[in-house]
C-alpha cells in the first residue's frame, strides 16, 4: 500500500498501474508492464504509451507540430468558452430589445448548455468511428453558421434557434480535446498540456464577458455573435490546413493483466492506410502476439502534407454507432466515472452560474454597474484562472514524477488527484465568500475576488479530473468524456432556474447550498484515492463489460 492507496485483493493487477521510471537503488515490481524499452527516455522516465515505428504515429510527430495543433484547438476552445457567457453582462439590455424578461434570456442560454450536452452524443460516435478531424471541422462550420444567424436575429424565436444550433457545435470541444491530448503526448507530459488547454478555455469563459460587455454597450449584442463568426471562420480554416488527424490504430501486445497500461486505445488509432488503390486497415487484433514487448507494424511511408489534409481517412472502430452511443451510459457503472461527473459537473456548472447572476446582481443597488462594468468583474477570475492553470499542470506532472520515484518507479493514476485539495480550499472560500459578501453588501471587490477564487479552483479540478480519467481509463477514450460532460444536463437544470431561485431565496442561501454541494463532491476524492486501484482491478475482471467496451 503506497501513500494510502489500497492494493487489489488476491494480487490482481489494475489497468493504469505501470512502471514509469527506472530506479537504480530500488527494483520495480516484476509483474508490472514496462514500456518504452526500445525508445529514448526523458529524464529517466519511460515513455508511455510506447511510440510505434510509423512516422504517421502522432507520438512521433515533432514537438512543434503537436504544440501547434494544441494551440489551434485551444484557441477554438477559448472562443467556445466565451460563446455561452458572453451575453451575461447584457441580459437586461437584450431582454429589453427582444421584449422578454431577463429570466427568459437566462433560460435561452441554459438551452444552449442542453444542446451542447446533446451534441456530445452526436460528436462522440462520429469521432470514434470516423476520426476526430471531420468532427472538429464540422463543429467549426456549425458554430460559424450559428454565429452569423445570431448576428442577424431580430426576434426571440430566432435568437433561441441560433443558440440551440451553436450549442450543438460546442459539443466536440467538451469531449474530444482531452482525447486529442492523449493522442499526441506521453503520460508525463499530459497534465501540462491539459492545463494549457484549460487556460484558454477558462480565459474564454472569463475574458469573453469582459470584451462582450463593451461590445454590447457600444455596438449592440448582435456584434458579439459577429465577432465569434470571424474567429470561428479563421480558426476553422487554420485547423483544416495545420491539424491532421490524430487518431491512430496502434498494434500492440494482447491486453492482459500483465500488459494493460495507461496506453490509450483511443490514442492507438491510426488512419486506415490508403495505398492509392483502396484503403487497407491495420488490424491490431490480427498482429502476432508478443509477450512482454509492445508490437509495432512494419514502418509505413510518411504521409505527404497534402495527403494529411484529407478530411476522411477511414474507419477507426469496428463497433457500431449504436454501441458507441450507448457506452457512456454503461460507464456510470464505474464509480470513478460517477465521481468525475459529480466533481467536474458541480465545479463547472456553479462557476458558469456566476455569469448568469452577475448581470442581475451588479446592475442593481448598491453596485449600480453599467453593462461594460459588469463585464469588467470577470477580470478577477481571468487573472486568477491564468495563475492557477499556469501552476496546476506543471505541478501535477512534478507530483506524479516525484511520487512515482518514491514508489519504486511504479505509477498510479491516483497521483493525479493530489491537487484536488487546492481546488477544494479555493472553491469553498469562493462560493461561501461570494454569497456572504453580496448578502452583506460589501465593497464590490469582495464578490469579485471570491468569484475569482472559484475560477482558480476550476483550473485545479479540471487538471486533476481529466488527467486521472485519461490515465486510469484511457482505453475508454471519448466515451469517458461524454459520460463526464453529460454534466451539461445537470448544468441545464441548475442554470434554467438560477435567477428565479436567487429572487426567491436570496444570494446567501443559494451560494451556501452551491458551496456545500461543491464541498461534498470534492470530498468524494478521499475514498477514490484509497479504493481507486481496487476498483480499476475489479472492473478489469468483468469480462462482459470489457467485451462491450472493446472496439
Amino acid at each position: 500500500m503506497a501513500f494510502g492507496i489500497l492494493e487489489p485483493n488476491n494480487g490482481h493487477l489494475a489497468p493504469g498501474t505501470v512502471t514509469l521510471s527506472h530506479q537504480t537503488s530500488v527494483e520495480a515490481p516484476h509483474d508490472l508492464p514496462l514500456f518504452g524499452k526500445t525508445h529514448a527516455q526523458d529524464r529517466g522516465i519511460v515513455l508511455v504509451p510506447e511510440p510505434s515505428a510509423s512516422p504517421n504515429d502522432p507520438l512521433n510527430w515533432p514537438q512543434w507540430r503537436k504544440d501547434l495543433i494544441l494551440f489551434i484547438i485551444s484557441l477554438q476552445s477559448a472562443v467556445v468558452g466565451a460563446y455561452g457567457p458572453m451575453l451575461g453582462p447584457g441580459f437586461v439590455e437584450i431582454a429589453g430589445d427582444l421584449n422578454i424578461s431577463v429570466n427568459e434570456i437566462s433560460q435561452a442560454t441554459s438551452y444552449l448548455v442542453l444542446a451542447c450536452g446533446l451534441g456530445l452524443f452526436i460528436s462522440n460516435p462520429l469521432a470514434k468511428c470516423y476520426g476526430k478531424r471531420p468532427v472538429y471541422l464540422g463543429a467549426g462550420l456549425v458554430l460559424f453558421a450559428a454565429s452569423v444567424w445570431g448576428a442577424a436575429t431580430n426576434s426571440y424565436g430566432s435568437f433561441l434557434g441560433s443558440r440551440l444550433v451553436g450549442g450543438l457545435g460546442m459539443g466536440p470541444y467538451e469531449v474530444l480535446v482531452q482525447c486529442t491530448i492523449g493522442d499526441m503526448y506521453f503520460v508525463h507530459e499530459r497534465a501540462t498540456r491539459l492545463a494549457f488547454w484549460g487556460l484558454f478555455l477558462t480565459a474564454g469563459i472569463s475574458a469573453g464577458p469582459v470584451v462582450s460587455g463593451y461590445i454590447i454597450e457600444y455596438a449592440g449584442y448582435r456584434w458579439t455573435f459577429g465577432a465569434c463568426a470571424i474567429f470561428f471562420a479563421v480558426l476553422t480554416v487554420a485547423f483544416f490546413f495545420l491539424a491532421p488527424e490524430t487518431a491512430f490504430i496502434r498494434a500492440a501486445c494482447p491486453e492482459t493483466p500483465e500488459t494493460t497500461s495507461i496506453a490509450h486505445s483511443e490514442t492507438k488509432n491510426q488512419p486506415n492506410a490508403d495505398n492509392g488503390h483502396g484503403i487497407e486497415r491495420i488490424e491490431s487484433k490480427s498482429q502476432p502476439q508478443h509477450s512482454g514487448d509492445s508490437y509495432s507494424p512494419p514502418t509505413q511511408t510518411k504521409d505527404s502534407y497534402w495527403r494529411s489534409l484529407r478530411v476522411y481517412s477511414g474507419r477507426y472502430s469496428d463497433a457500431s454507432l449504436l454501441r458507441v452511443v450507448s457506452r457512456p451510459f454503461i460507464l456510470f457503472l464505474y464509480p470513478p466515472m460517477l465521481w468525475a461527473f459529480l466533481t467536474w459537473g458541480t465545479t463547472i456548472t456553479f462557476t458558469i452560474a456566476f455569469g448568469y447572476v452577475n448581470g442581475v446582481l451588479f446592475t442593481a443597488p448598491p453596485y449600480n454597474m453599467s453593462t461594460s462594468q459588469v463585464g469588467l468583474t470577470n477580470i478577477s477570475p481571468l487573472i486568477q484562472a491564468i495563475i492557477a492553470q499556469t501552476i496546476s499542470g506543471p505541478l501535477c506532472d512534478r507530483i506524479v514524477v516525484s511520487l512515482t520515484r518514491r514508489n519504486a518507479g511504479t505509477y498510479e493514476p491516483e497521483y493525479r488527484l493530489v491537487l484536488i485539495s487546492a481546488g477544494f480550499v479555493l472553491g469553498a472560500a469562493g462560493f461561501f465568500g461570494y454569497g456572504a459578501t453580496v448578502h452583506n453588501k460589501t465593497h464590490w471587490t469582495g464578490p469579485v475576488i471570491t468569484y475569482g477564487l472559484v475560477s482558480a479552483s476550476l483550473a485545479f479540478v479540471s487538471t486533476c479530473v481529466f488527467g486521472y480519467i485519461i490515465d486510469a481509463y484511457g482505453d475508454l477514450g471519448e466515451e469517458a468524456f461524454v459520460a463526464i460532460n453529460a454534466r451539461n444536463f445537470l448544468s441545464f437544470g441548475i442554470l434554467y432556474f438560477i435567477n428565479d431561485w436567487l429572487a426567491k431565496d436570496g444570494v446567501l442561501e443559494v451560494f451556501v447550498i452551491l458551496g456545500s454541494m461543491f464541498v461534498f463532491t470534492s470530498l468524494l476524492t478521499v475514498p477514490l484515492w484509497m479504493y481507486g486501484k481496487r476498483i480499476r482491478a475489479r472492473i478489469h475482471r468483468i469480462e462482459w463489460l470489457k467485451a462491450y467496451m472493446r472496439d
